[in-house]
């Protein structure tokens, strides 16, 4: 590979959007599992699309500092090389591009200073160094959104990442977002080297409509009527193992808090289970007709009470 621009099909404006939506089309088409004959090809899109889509190995490779065959930098292209890359490309350069520019060029010309090397660049540790960082594998990293319960529960699925690769992968129990998984030998192949890298996947957990999370136990907010609250009930609520018949206690308030014991989130090496809290929330009926309006008012002026004196809100 001698240019990135012309391997993945690109001028040299083309924008971070567009680098990537040609990288993700070349790299589908050409990938090895599908064409085992490209993976020259295929190593050379997914070379370009790491310079590319890199703004530091982007921008040194516009001023002729990087070499895109071997992602290394070019001994001593650090000053003198960008105003060779400035001649031909016809850029102009500020003082501010110019400003801490590869100082380790210089510090390496100045070293017998300190009593180092003679005078001259270390171009052969350099390169060396630059030979074995090509030879390992790399690793490639993704983000993958995962549904709630899949997340708490686990599972065991076919997954398509961002760059179109399907894998099938296990998601443990009690993932939560931030979480990275790793698959081994899912990754970047090497430049000079035939060893795959892993794949690393960051997790996001997608909100629910109905269950929050808070470490190991489950949330929830479960509506009553008012006959259910005054005279208890038995109801079905939702769980994330399904659903569960739960007793309202007589007399239940807004705010009462029970309690499902083990219908928590799993530990994902460990056996024991968090347990789901429900808050009832008492709720009066969308039209109140009179027959019910004429009870309470009569029962309030037999009962007189005020339950902000509880709280000591009067």
């Amino acid at each position: 590979m001698t240019d990135p621009y012309k391997t993945l099909g690109l001028g040299r404006e083309a924008s971070a959007a567009e680098i990537k939506s040609a990288y993700r089309k070349l790299a589908k088409k050409h990938h090895p599992d599908l064409n085992p004959g490209n993976a020259e090809r295929f190593k050379n899109i997914t070379g370009a699309y790491d310079i590319l889509s890199n703004p530091e190995k982007k921008k040194k490779f516009d001023r002729g500092q990087l070499d895109p065959a071997s992602g290394a930098e070019r001994p001593g292209a650090g000053f003198w090389g960008q105003w060779g890359g400035a001649q031909k490309t016809g850029k102009s350069f500020s003082f501010d591009e110019f400003d801490g520019i590869n100082n380790d060029i210089f510090s390496s010309f100045f070293r017998n200073a300190r009593g180092d090397i003679q005078g001259r660049p270390e171009t052969g540790s350099y390169r060396k160094n630059s030979a074995k960082e090509n030879n390992k594998p790399k690793n490639t990293n993704y983000k993958l959104t995962v549904p709630f319960t899949e997340a708490t529960l686990g599972i065991k699925k076919h997954v398509t990442l961002s760059d179109g690769k399907v894998v099938n992968m296990s998601i443990p129990p009690g993932t939560e977002t931030g979480m990275k998984l790793r698959l081994k030998g899912q990754g970047r192949v090497a430049e000079k080297s035939s060893k795959k890298g892993d794949a690393v996947i960051e997790i996001t957990v997608q909100d629910h409509e109905h269950f929050v999370r808070k470490s190991q136990d489950i949330h929830i907010d479960i509506p009553i009527s008012l006959p259910e609250a005054i005279s208890g009930a038995t109801i079905i609520v939702p769980t994330i193992y399904g659903n569960v018949t739960l007793k309202v206690p007589i007399n239940s308030n807004s705010g009462s808090i029970l309690r499902l014991k083990g219908k928590g989130v799993p530990k994902s090496k460990e056996h024991n289970l968090g347990d789901q809290y429900i808050r009832l929330q008492v709720t009066l009926p969308d039209k109140i007709d009179n027959e019910l309006k004429e009870f309470i008012e009569n029962w309030g002026k037999k009962n007189e009470y005020n339950p902000r004196q509880k709280v000591k809100i009067t």
